[in-house]
């Protein structure tokens, strides 16, 4: 596996390209073959390797390809290869909000983008019709142009972006009017995607052939749609299932009552058996959120119980709370109340 060019020359990647133009004069010493007599060959190919690493280092052009493909980048029919063959277009991405209700169950729904696409006054050729499109003579079509520099350490060849043709292979003789040359035009398109049942809080959805478009009829990117969901006023999300909560009476928690729960379903009836305290927990089974690979089946609704304590009482309440506390053998002279109804229930209790 070939070294890493930033390894090879002693840089970071965010080196600045003086510094990479530093280290790599610091190799270049190095490995002279005045300095490694003893081991020629070793030095000879680690200069070769350093003077490899800077070849594309010191260009913004390659740099920019090889942080993004790595050696790919350079390898014929790779990523952004070399010989400017077909080559894929760039991915795009969008971000949508959805509701609870849509990322538990899917929706189909069409979403507004900005992409690029083929010109349609040129029809991709970047030159005013009509006019003459030519290959580019400094590189004959190849979008790169060799340049030799002479250096102490002997004549040292490298390629680069062709200066003329800026990489295009082609030199127009009048550019377009609306793309001014570029071939490509940035429109808004309306894109159909479905959102599949299940999805949770930044799940992401690939659109293929929906991304920018392909160079030399290279094929489209693809469009990656990463989906946020609202969150609910009265449901939570645990991994499939469904939390919710309820609130109720004193009277019902300790009798026993059938209540209705709101579900994503619409609402269904719930037991409560007497004895119910807070913070209790009831089941309903199947009631939470469909599984993203298998639809048909979905996780439960757990709704989560809050007796409610009254805050204010009738003297009817008070004294049907005594005598309550009573019948439980509590001590009711230390319960917080008046001492004239104190004196009124004691009196009827004890007769």
């Amino acid at each position: 596996m070939a070294r890493d060019y930033y390894d090879i020359l002693g840089v970071s990647k965010n080196a600045t390209q003086d510094e990479i133009k530093k280290a790599f004069r610091k190799k270049a010493r190095q490995y002279h073959p005045d300095v490694n007599k003893d081991n020629p060959k070793e030095a000879e190919a680690k200069f070769k390797e350093a003077n490899e690493a800077y070849e594309v280092l010191s260009d913004e052009t390659k740099k920019a390809q090889y942080d993004q493909f790595g050696h790919d980048a350079f390898k014929q029919g790779g990523g952004a290869g070399a010989g400017h063959g077909p080559q894929k277009g760039n991915d795009l991405r969008e971000d949508i909000d959805i509701s609870f209700e849509d990322a538990a169950f899917g929706k189909s729904m069409a979403i507004n983008i900005q992409r690029h696409e083929e010109c349609n006054h040129c029809h991709g050729t970047g030159g005013e019709p009509g006019s003459k499109v030519d290959t580019c003579p400094n590189c004959h079509g190849s979008g790169q142009e060799v340049v030799i520099q002479n250096t102490p350490f002997g004549r040292m060849q490298s390629a680069r972006t062709c200066s003329r043709c800026h990489g295009s292979g082609k030199v127009i003789e009048k550019p377009c009017s609306k793309c001014r040359g570029s071939g490509e035009i940035l429109v808004k398109r309306k894109i159909d995607i479905k959102i599949p049942a299940g999805v949770d809080n930044g799940s992401r959805l690939r659109v293929s052939n929906e991304g920018e478009p392909g160079i030399l009829g290279g094929p489209k990117g693809d469009l990656y749609v990463y989906i946020y969901v609202r969150p609910h006023k009265e449901f939570e999300r645990n991994g499939n299932d469904v939390i919710s909560r309820v609130t109720i009476s004193f009277a019902q928690a300790a009798l026993g009552a059938t209540i209705q729960v709101n579900t994503l379903d619409g609402k269904v009836e719930l037991k409560i058996p007497e004895g119910t305290q807070t913070g209790t927990a009831f089941r309903l089974k199947g009631k939470g959120i469909p599984y993203l690979r298998n639809p048909k089946q979905r996780g439960d609704q757990h709704v989560v119980v809050t007796v409610q304590t009254p805050k204010k009482l009738t003297e009817t309440q008070r004294e049907l709370l005594l005598r309550f506390a009573k019948e439980g053998n509590e001590d009711v002279n230390n319960l917080q109340v008046s001492k004239s109804l104190f004196e009124k229930i004691k009196d009827r209790l004890t007769k």
